[in-house]
């Protein structure tokens, strides 16, 4: 065999999770290299222009705060943000960005070509290369051989990409780009279990043909927070709208004529699609008694006149989807640069992965991203950082890193993927992290930095930033419970946010835990809480006074959060070190022998989250460990 080079790690693909692995592995010193189909377009944005949104945008945090780059680039291209859900509790604030998605992808390209550790090949890889139960390298399409000690693969929906425009079917992955054929057939030889999915995306349409007076107009806000905890980032792109517009009975009545001709229906398209993010045709048969969808319109760059119509995907055939377009208002003379399509692609069932995400059949073998069931950008960078982490620990015989559900949302999101698998394309929402008010977007850092801090992936100035930041939110929090409230100095307030005055001295805190009122109110009516103010960094103020009041608000809610989740950890403690053959064990249920067996948990906490695992079934594991 003619081998090239040899490397600590190799990363198959260069979408969002191929770079964050590559660029992780990099940093903590191995030896990568990175191989994608087209070196021009990393980390591309295939579907969406925007990063972040609920859930989503704690995810893009804890990968910041862990040291990974998504941060950073969003804050580097993006133009417009918004803090989604801020009428709700801060448990469900959920940052989200419009990003210019040639300008994110070219500084992905920058950031990791400046990396130093990383080499770069064009090509695809057809074949992986195994000595014993291991994996030793890849084979490219034209034959060339890498040995590595590690292989991560990331590979999108190109693993037997297929795309689909009403009956017309083009192999690929991604428009204009072919799919890859081979692994997944060489990992089926192998023992692995193999599933088919699909996603979709939809029309592109030229800006110079829409007629916004008919569209409503949607600003970002103009705040000091962003996706980076890193300060000193400066975003020269202007800030622009998203539009609203809706579909209407007429847009209904054509998308349904194409029923009969859609691969969704016909039975063609056999992969499950996202139950988060349907198609148009699908919204018309599960909501069938609306009259109406909201469509956003969103801009793909600063210089592009391309603008992506979001909640418009589908596979119908490209006239159908153009004559359904042209009777939504604002655009009915709307020129089309893409049609929408659907996409069928190969994954891995996750149970196969362990929480390191090396698989369990081949050593050294790392999945992070689609290929997992997964689907968004967010949820396959999270999983690189993870398996690039990872896979350097592995080469350097460290100790592995995993993150647990009360940790982070990656955490919640890689337990979910090993231990319950996917029967449909996995995203992440609030509602899967039992402990979703300890997992907020605004402490990701005070949870993870220090993690990755020792890791180092995180450099001093970071880290020394928040031992500032927490050391003035103690401060803050403790001014607050100390300071005594005049009632004359504060009641025109009081009265103005429509809430009870004081008749006697109150502490700033019980004030601030009223649910009118926010802690920046206070500042023209409390000088020293100003002079507090002023002393902070100021590009620290905002972080710190919005932390220190969810603190107040919030501390009976965090810290009952906390007991649970510490009484659950200890069942996370319990290791089931023993191979237990559970097929022997008759006291359990014939369901649990068989979910046990396949998942092989390593701990009870996991076990006990198996779906089909009873609490009786945990009783009996618990007896034989002697619990």
């Amino acid at each position: 065999m003619d081998i090239l080079n040899e490397y600590d790690i190799i990363v198959v693909g260069g979408g969002h999770a191929g770079c964050e692995a590559a660029a992780a592995a990099a940093t903590l010193g191995s030896k990568v290299l990175l191989i994608t189909m087209d070196l021009s377009r990393m980390a591309q944005m295939s579907c969406n222009p925007a990063v972040g949104g609920i859930a989503k945008g704690q995810i893009v945090r804890e990968i910041d705060a862990l040291g990974g780059l998504m941060g950073i680039i969003t804050d580097l291209s993006s133009i417009q943000f918004r803090m989604l859900n801020r009428s709700k509790g801060p448990a469900m604030w959920s940052p989200r960005a419009q990003c210019d998605k040639n300008k994110f992808s070219a500084t992905w390209k920058t950031f990791l070509e400046s990396k130093k550790g990383i080499d770069f090949w064009q090509g695809t890889v057809l074949k992986l290369v195994f000595e014993g139960n291991s994996v030793a390298g890849v084979i490219t399409d034209i034959g060339v051989c890498f040995k590595s000690k590690c292989v991560i693969i990331t590979s999108g929906t190109f693993l037997n990409g297929l795309m689909h425009f009403g009956a017309a079917k083009l192999s690929g992955g991604r428009i204009s780009e072919p799919s890859s054929l081979g692994i997944t057939e060489q990992l089926i030889s192998v023992g692995f279990t193999s599933g088919r999915m699909k996603t979709g995306t939809p029309v592109r349409i030229d800006k110079r043909t829409i007629d916004f007076t008919k569209l409503i107009r949607q600003e970002g806000e103009e705040s000091t927070i962003q996706f980076s905890f890193y300060p000193y980032l400066k975003n020269t792109q202007p800030t622009l709208p998203c539009y609203i517009t809706y579909t209407n009975e007429k847009v209904h009545k054509i998308i349904e004529s194409g029923f009969k001709d859609s691969p969704l229906f016909d039975g063609t398209i056999q992969g499950l699609g996202p139950r988060y993010c349907p198609s148009i045709e699908t919204k018309l048969i599960t909501f069938a008694d609306r009259d109406k969808h909201q469509l956003f319109l969103e801009p793909e760059g600063v210089d592009s006149l391309e603008y992506y119509l979001n909640g418009f995907s589908s596979s119908l055939n490209w006239r159908i989807q153009n004559d359904a377009m042209h009777c939504i208002p604002g655009l009915e003379n709307a020129k089309i640069f893409k049609p929408g399509y659907a996409i069928e692609y190969d994954y891995f069932l996750p149970t196969q992965l362990t929480h390191t995400l090396e698989t369990k059949l081949i050593s050294n073998l790392f999945f992070a991203g689609q290929i997992n069931g997964t689907t968004g950008y967010e949820e396959a960078g999270c999983q690189g950082l993870i398996a690039g982490i990872n896979a350097h620990l592995k080469v350097t015989g460290s100790e592995p890193f995993v993150l647990s559900r009360k940790e982070a949302y990656i955490g919640v999101l890689i337990d979910d993927l090993v231990t319950k698998g996917v029967d449909e394309p996995y995203r992440m929402f609030t509602s899967r992290a039992e402990y979703r008010l300890l997992l907020r977007q605004d402490n990701a850092d005070e949870r993870l930095t220090p993690l990755g801090f020792k890791l180092g992936l995180v450099d001093n100035e970071r880290y020394n930033r928040l031992l500032n930041k927490l050391a003035c939110k103690e401060r803050v929090v403790s001014f607050c419970k100390n300071f005594s409230v005049v009632p004359d100095s504060v009641n025109h307030l009081l009265l103005f946010k429509d809430t009870a005055v004081l008749k006697q001295n109150s502490k700033l805190d019980t004030l601030v835990r009223r649910p009118q009122l926010s802690l920046m109110d206070f500042l023209p009516y409390i000088p020293k809480l100003k002079i507090l103010l002023d002393s902070i960094d100021i590009s620290l103020q905002e972080e710190v006074f919005q932390s220190a009041e969810i603190l107040l608000k919030y501390a009976g809610y965090i810290d009952r959060e906390s007991v649970v989740a510490n009484k659950m950890e200890r069942l996370e403690d319990l290791v089931i070190s023993e191979k237990f053959h559970y097929d022997l064990i008759e006291s359990l249920s014939t369901e649990a022998r068989q979910k046990l067996g396949k998942v092989k948990p390593a701990t009870i906490g996991q076990a006990a989250r198996i779906p089909g695992v009873s609490p009786s079934d945990i009783s009996v594991l618990l007896v034989l460990l002697g619990r």
